[in-house]
């Protein structure tokens, strides 16, 4: 027993360095996607002048993610003064759900950038398989980590990281 658990965390370790790795430097992809109010955005203009952004795929029916934004919330306005990092939540509710959006937005009081990616074309690009999944950007607008799955506390790991990149320091995990 003790050998397949060994196995499974090792296997799970390596996966997540890969995931780090196959996204160091990697420029976000263009795909379109559309406000809440129905405009249409290409992902290419993603930017925050020069500081980190954090991309959050989540969806409505994702308590994890939710949760994991709900978290983050708390935090995000001293995240942002402390270091400019801005968060675009991006929805991969399809176009019969969707409409859930905003309301889940308006309800728990998220401050952030939501966009909605109903056919699922920025998630594809972005090789998302499950969610919640977040990517860090740097300013020069390339992915630096990445990490899928939410578990309490797991954000304050995330603005550890969200402060290397600021810095400009080397993610090596």
């Amino acid at each position: 027993m003790k050998k397949i658990i060994s196995g499974v965390l090792a296997v799970c370790l390596s996966a997540s360095v890969s995931i780090a790795q196959n996204a160091e430097g990697r420029a976000i992809p263009a795909a379109d996607v559309k406000t809440t109010d129905g405009k249409t955005i290409n992902t290419a203009k993603f930017s925050n002048d020069g500081k980190p952004t954090i991309i959050d795929f989540w969806a409505t029916w994702c308590k994890p993610c939710k949760k994991e934004l709900d978290a983050i919330s708390e935090v995000y306005s001293d995240w942002k003064k402390e270091t400019g990092v801005k968060l675009i939540a991006i929805s991969i509710d399809d176009s019969r759900s969707s409409g859930k959006v905003s309301i889940d937005v308006k309800t728990h009081g998220w401050d952030y950038e939501v966009y909605l990616d109903e056919n699922q074309d920025f998630k594809r690009a972005m090789n998302v398989g499950d969610i919640p999944q977040i990517f860090v950007i740097n300013g020069k607008g390339e992915i630096v980590w990445q990490h899928v799955g939410y578990v309490d506390g797991s954000e304050e790991h995330l603005y550890d990281i969200v402060k290397k990149v600021l810095k400009g320091e080397k993610i090596t995990e």
